[in-house]
């Protein structure tokens, strides 16, 4: 009987042990099946990939003058072989899930015509941020707010998002009104939070969402 007792404690230590590696897995991002990419309406959201270097550095130039007094990246106009060095440390990032950046791309068409992802991110909430910036000649085209639902959908609906937020500069309106648009919420500005590149004092407008508020419920709604 003594025998079958402690047969039957290690069988339960095990079982716990078993439950314990399980949550320990599930609670490790790395071993999220994340797929490499979202399709929207007109848009295909992709995780960089070994050889997008010469597309996203022609993206980056014929967009230098909008990107380098917003973007802190954006400080030298970078060769072909530094971005493709960047494109592949993105994927590195995107397979960690220490990151996940990506590209924008036209159904149709195999150029970047924008750059957006979820940053910043805290696996234990879990929480996101949401980047963007888009290519000179596809501005005002509703293609950065189109990115932007894509993604806080699959936020709140794959990953479980208990907060996803948009950062930007007081002098950036057109961040502000992607934000508003898409049903973000001012939580508040960080007064001089940081510098422009003209080293100017900024404002940090911090919006979010999470899974109570309405634009959420709608984006989650069949």
């Amino acid at each position: 009987m003594a025998r079958f007792r402690r047969a039957l404690a290690n069988r339960r230590e095990i079982a716990l042990l078993c439950n314990l590696i399980g949550y320990a897995m599930s609670q490790n991002p790395v071993l999220l099946d994340i797929p490499d990419a979202i399709a929207t309406e007109r848009l295909i959201l992709r995780s960089p990939m070994p050889g997008d270097g010469p597309a996203m550095n022609e993206a980056i130039l014929d967009t230098w003058d909008a990107l380098h007094p917003s973007m802190p990246w954006a400080r030298e106009r970078p060769t072909v072989d530094e971005t493709e060095e960047i494109a592949r440390r993105f994927r590195a990032h995107f397979i960690t899930r220490t990151d996940l950046p990506m590209f924008m791309f036209l159904h149709d068409r195999p150029a970047v015509v924008g750059s957006t992802g979820l940053h910043r991110m805290d696996w234990s909430i879990p929480r996101f941020e949401i980047g963007y910036w888009i290519r000179r000649g596809y501005e005002g085209q509703g293609y950065v707010s189109e990115a932007v639902r894509g993604l806080t959908r699959f936020a709140f609906r794959t990953l479980r998002a208990q907060r996803v937020e948009i950062h930007c500069s007081h002098r950036n309106q057109r961040s502000q009104r992607v934000a508003e648009r898409c049903g973000f919420l001012l939580d508040g500005r960080l007064r001089n939070h940081g510098r422009e590149a003209t080293g100017e004092l900024r404002d940090m407008l911090v919006y979010s969402l999470v899974p109570e508020d309405p634009a959420v419920q709608a984006l989650m709604a069949p």
